[in-house]
């Protein structure tokens, strides 16, 4: 039997007592080696004979000095930043961003796209990772895991691509070429659940395992989080809310047409729009997604600082996006629905409040609805974080030795 499997073995505790030592440094930054013996309950001398340790492996370096104790200076440690880096990519329908972050999750380099006029993703992909990295000053073989966020189905099975509507030229065998291309661990991953990633980090979400977030953008998506884990379902559908069959629209009988799906048509950006001008808050047209998300989020703000004028918008959107709450809280029963999105965010709490109330009143639950907590990219900063948490325990669970 491996030495790993049993408990209390000199081998398994020093891996412990090593992760556990890695992890303080990162959440506490740097720390002399008493200081880690304190936290840890290690003894010094065990407390050094680690930190010796993981010196010599690369993953800690001496930073400093601490000042004011009897004696000489004691040295301070940190988590070599350079021992690994992550590339965290946000794809969509007009563009690519990447960023590229060290493993103690500073991002250090970024680099935007265009997708307009191009059909080679891979190309488009493999500029944006190895721009992202150079401007991090990383070579591209210190990239240990690029994790991609994009929109539409990614089969739990094989990690690849199977449907993205707004991504035609994205397809099924595009995740092999890109390991190839890169030399490096690729993975692709809903762009709403790397969302909800990143709200559970440090969003609205924080220290709750149970929680779903409704995605209500350009189109409207859902990610559901089930004690901490993210939940794709066996065909990686799971939260694609937008293809609910809801009452007062068209409902498309043949999904890989072009067709947009009924909850998509009643609560998406246009019809966003479409029920703002209807009560005096219009805005230009827009055909790019980004930018209709955009218009629409403008609506939101308007009707939001006009006050009770505006409050017969907001009332029909919350009556709107209920629907689609409502048929995923009767079924999974979740204590948090976070709104995020262009629209999400632009609603805040006025528009969470009103969703909170309609779903309360169409049904026997009554979970919280907040806002978003996060303002930038949260879909990037999801990847990011996927990224790092494997990555750290590649790296960091290496150091049984």
């Amino acid at each position: 039997m491996s030495a790993t499997r049993l408990p209390g073995t000199p081998r398994l505790l020093r891996a412990l007592n090593d992760r556990a030592a890695l992890e303080l440094l990162l959440e506490r930054g740097p720390l002399t080696r008493a200081r880690i013996g304190e936290l840890t309950g290690l003894s010094k001398v065990t407390a050094s004979q680690l930190v010796e340790r993981l010196e010599e492996r690369g993953l800690v370096a001496r930073v400093g000095e601490q000042a004011g104790g009897r004696g000489p200076n004691a040295q301070l440690y940190a988590v070599r930043p350079g021992s690994a880096y992550v590339v965290g990519v946000d794809v969509g329908a007009e563009r690519v961003v990447a960023a590229c972050a060290d493993i103690t999750g500073t991002v250090a380099g970024r680099v935007e796209q265009s997708t307009k006029d191009t059909d080679d993703p891979v190309g488009v992909v493999h500029n944006a990772v190895v721009q992202a990295a150079s401007s991090a000053g990383a070579e591209l073989s210190a990239v240990r895991r690029v994790v991609l966020g994009t929109p539409g189905l990614v089969d739990p099975q094989t990690g690849d691509i199977t449907f993205a509507f707004n991504l035609p030229r994205w397809h099924s065998g595009l995740l092999a070429a890109l390991r190839e291309d890169l030399d490096t661990p690729v993975v692709f991953e809903n762009d709403v659940n790397l969302a909800a990633v990143a709200e559970a980090q440090s969003g609205a979400a924080r220290g709750t395992a149970d929680f779903v977030l409704v995605w209500v953008d350009a189109g409207v998506g859902l990610a559901i989080m089930l004690g901490g884990r993210l939940h794709h379902g066996s065909s990686g559908a799971a939260g694609e809310i937008g293809y609910l069959p809801v009452p007062g629209v068209p409902i498309p009988r043949d999904v890989s047409r072009r067709a947009k799906p009924a909850f998509q048509q009643l609560a998406g950006a246009d019809a966003v729009r479409a029920v703002a001008a209807e009560h005096g808050f219009a805005t230009p047209d827009a055909a790019e997604q980004g930018v209709a998300a955009t218009r629409a989020a403008e609506a939101v703000q308007a009707a939001i600082a006009a006050g009770a004028a505006g409050g017969p918008v907001l009332d029909e959107l919350a009556r709107r996006l209920a629907l689609g709450v409502a048929s995923t809280c009767v079924v999974l029963d979740p204590p948090l629905v976070v709104l995020a999105g262009a629209v999400g965010r632009a609603g805040g709490a006025a528009l969470a409040g009103r969703v909170q109330q309609e779903v309360a009143a169409i049904t026997l639950v009554r979970p919280r609805v907040v806002s978003t907590g996060l303002t930038e990219e949260p879909i990037l900063r999801g990847a990011l974080r996927t990224a790092l948490d494997a990555v750290r325990d590649e790296v960091f669970g290496s150091t049984v030795g």
